[in-house]
């Protein structure tokens, strides 16, 4: 489980976000939603410790996440950001071994038990073809299937994800999106497809104005009445074979 309360964040003289509180429980999917600048990365950042919030607290498991050293942190919580931290002369099949380092000691060479995880973890994503390959010749979709690969290698019992489905095309939206739902643990993920969120989370965070609107599961949440206002467009919501679907219209002040 991962809970912030009271977190806030600004750049500069803007606050980003003021006094939020979430709450991931484990088993569940919890996506934060919300329109462009509502904050969603700054709060996946504050929940693994990447920013550190001037207020409120985060813990894991119910450990202040500040005293938890690096190595545990990592070993309790794998992350997948968009950005890829520039060229490296690494293979695919290196990139996502990177993935052990937690479980190592400080000189301690990865052995053939950390070869067949990260294999393994190749497989899951269906990048086993491209692992001889430099990481750096990848498209941006397949560079992200990589990264989700390593991090699934950490073998953590929480997942964080900053939009793991940007670059990559419908089908392996979904296959992204199906196996972190299926893996069991403690996920939290950064996403801007409403559509996606109705049907792998099973949680929602929905932020606006510095502070969080709605919370609560996916039926709750996904409501036009608290989304129309938020972002600025007429919603229906619609259910077919029982999934939700949400459709999108300009309202009469757009026409």
């Amino acid at each position: 489980m991962i809970e912030a309360a009271g977190v806030s964040w600004r750049y500069g003289a803007n606050p980003v976000i003021d006094g939020v509180g979430v709450t991931a429980r484990p088993g569940r999917l919890l996506g934060l939603i919300g329109p462009n600048g509502s904050g969603k990365t700054t709060l996946l950042r504050l929940l693994y410790g990447a920013l550190r919030s001037p207020t409120g607290s985060v813990s894991v498991d119910g450990d202040a996440l500040p005293a938890l050293s690096p190595r545990e942190s990592a070993r309790r919580m794998a992350v997948v950001v968009q950005e890829t931290g520039g060229e490296t002369a690494l293979t695919v099949a290196e990139m996502v071994l990177l993935g052990r380092g937690p479980h190592l000691s400080t000189f301690q060479r990865t052995g053939a038990a950390d070869h067949e995880v990260a294999a393994r973890c190749l497989a899951r994503v269906g990048a086993t073809h491209l692992a001889a390959r430099p990481f750096t010749g990848l498209s941006g979709g397949e560079r992200q299937r990589v990264l989700i690969a390593r991090a699934l290698a950490q073998e953590a019992t929480h997942l964080l994800l900053d939009e793991p489905t940007n670059h990559l095309d419908i089908r392996y939206q979904h296959e992204i999106l199906r196996l972190v739902h299926g893996l069991g643990t403690c996920s939290v993920v950064v996403l801007h497809d409403l559509n996606l969120a109705a049907r792998y989370c099973d949680d929602l965070v929905l932020l606006g104005d510095g502070g969080v609107v709605a919370a609560g599961t996916v039926d709750e949440v996904l409501e036009p009445k608290i989304l129309e206002p938020v972002y600025g467009i007429g919603i229906h919501r619609v259910e077919l074979d029982g999934q939700l679907h949400l459709l999108f219209h300009p309202t009469e002040a757009d026409v």
